[in-house]
């Protein structure tokens, strides 16, 4: 799901962050699956906005993980991922950057931003079937 910025101030902020969210997310990723006896590999999908699914495998199982939403849910405070059929029936979500990624100086706060990735992608390899 696209998010909804509340002003260009946030947009310009969430601009700010996405692409460092995105490269910490893949090297976070790496890391997990190099510990992990599951394989990642990336698909290239178009809607409903053109990204790459994360696509996890062991044995007969896959998962598929949406890129763009692991990197919502790190840059914004309130992004909650919603399937196919919930975004066909809602509006556009209204997000709130996180702030504390962002230092005094308006660039990004990369101890910060790691943090919350790390603890993100974590999440996401300790959710898979056991």
């Amino acid at each position: 799901m696209i998010p909804k910025f509340r002003n260009t101030r946030a947009w310009e902020e969430a601009q700010l962050l996405m692409q460092p969210a995105f490269i910490r997310v893949v090297d976070n990723i790496r890391k997990q699956l190099e510990v992990s006896d599951w394989k990642g590999s990336y698909e290239e999908v178009e809607t409903p906005i053109p990204g790459y699914n994360l696509c996890l495998t062991r044995q007969d199982e896959s998962v598929k993980v949406d890129m763009w939403d692991l990197c919502f849910q790190i840059c914004f405070h309130n992004y909650t991922p919603m399937t196919d059929s919930e975004e066909d029936t809602h509006a556009q979500q209204e997000v709130e950057v996180d702030s504390t990624l962002i230092d005094e100086t308006g660039d990004v706060d990369w101890q910060n931003l790691e943090d919350k990735t790390k603890g993100l992608i974590e999440q996401v390899f300790a959710s898979l079937p056991s």
